[in-house]
């Protein structure tokens, strides 16, 4: 009966999301870094970007796995709706810059920027999903929504894809409201 409690007990702690690390009213780290958009290299600054207003900036384990496809997919299905709100949806994940490109065409439909998280971006939003793929690390499913002045409006992780589309839009829907 007891290594059955435990045993339920570590799958329960398996299954449950974990947090991220960065919480509402955080400042999110700045950065520069390589990514693509419909196949082709973009830098993306996310000072830059903050400037025409909030980012969705949601982290995914790797790119051409299941669950990550249909999240692009369902980002790039709904980008009008973030664009009504106001706000710029980046991805971001370990894999390098030319499987992004590739990427970016067949699974984001050339619709937003996909970019490389180097190790420090993955420490510095506490990504890291603890294991590794090819050699690199491997970061959880996490969005922020990030306001202008770069706080945290939402900080979401969850391994289930589609729940990160309806959270990050209606974090984003909820900005700009409050901005009248």
């Amino acid at each position: 009966m007891r290594r059955l409690a435990l045993t339920l007990m570590a799958v329960a702690l398996v299954a449950m999301p974990a947090s991220a690390a960065l919480k509402q009213g955080a400042k999110a780290p700045m950065f520069v870094t390589q990514g693509a958009m419909a196949g082709k290299v973009t830098k993306v600054d996310l000072k830059a970007e903050l400037k025409r207003g909030p980012v969705v900036l949601y982290f995914f384990p790797a790119a051409f796995t299941s669950g990550c496809n249909a999240e692009a997919k369902a980002f790039a299905d709904q980008l009008d709706q973030f664009k009504a709100a106001g706000a710029t949806v980046i991805g971001m994940s370990a894999d390098d810059v030319p499987t992004l490109q590739r990427f970016s065409n067949e699974h984001c439909a050339g619709k937003f920027r996909v970019a490389n998280a180097s190790p420090a971006l993955v420490k510095q939003f506490d990504v890291a999903l603890g294991r590794e793929m090819n050699g690199r690390a491997i970061t959880n499913r996490t969005s922020y929504v990030i306001a202008p002045d770069g706080s945290i409006l939402l900080s979401h992780t969850d391994m289930s894809p589609m729940s990160h589309i309806r959270e990050t839009l209606a974090a984003a829907k909820r900005y700009r409201a409050s901005r009248g």
